[in-house]
Parts: structure tokens; sequence; C-alpha cells
């Protein structure tokens, strides 16, 4: 799979059922030639006039199944925004 097909893939949590999005980018390791992690965009905030809420960064290691079109992750249930998994745009 190229990283450009990872775009059009949704991303969803095993553990809660929920959709995150889609794959918006991707943490590259140049050095090692891998994918740290997956970027997935945050939710608008009301109806996108706030802009959006903080970018979920996804590792690699927390990836369970590529699948054609979705993407299968395994977060904890005690996951929320704001805790190591995410990224916020300066």
């Amino acid at each position: 799979m190229r990283v450009s097909e990872l775009r059009y893939c949704e991303v969803i949590n095993l553990c809660n059922g929920h959709r995150l999005g889609y794959v918006c980018d991707v943490d590259i390791d140049v050095c090692k030639g891998c994918v740290k992690a997956i970027i997935v965009p945050g939710p608008c905030r009301f109806f996108g006039l706030l802009g959006r809420e903080e970018d979920y960064i996804i590792p690699f290691g927390c990836i369970t199944k590529f699948g054609e079109d979705i993407i299968l992750v395994e977060i904890s249930g005690d996951y929320q925004r704001g805790r190591c998994v995410k990224r916020k745009f300066i």
C-alpha cells in the first residue's frame, strides 16, 4: 500500500467502534525508513465555523489491520483526546 492510498482509508477503533475519521497525514522516521504514526484530523467544532479540534496521532503499534478502505486500530477504552496520541498544529 502506498502512502497516498492511505488518504482514502477510514480509521475505526476496535475497542469502542468509533469512527475516528480519514487519514490526512503520516509521520515517517526518515532515518529508519518506517512509519511511526498515522494522523487523523479532529472533528469540526460548531459545523466547521470554529475550526477543528486537535488531531489524533495514532502510533503504528496500535494499528491491527489494514483493509482496502478501512484501517482498524485498537486504542484502550480510557483513550481521550488530549492524551499522548494527539498533536496540535501551531
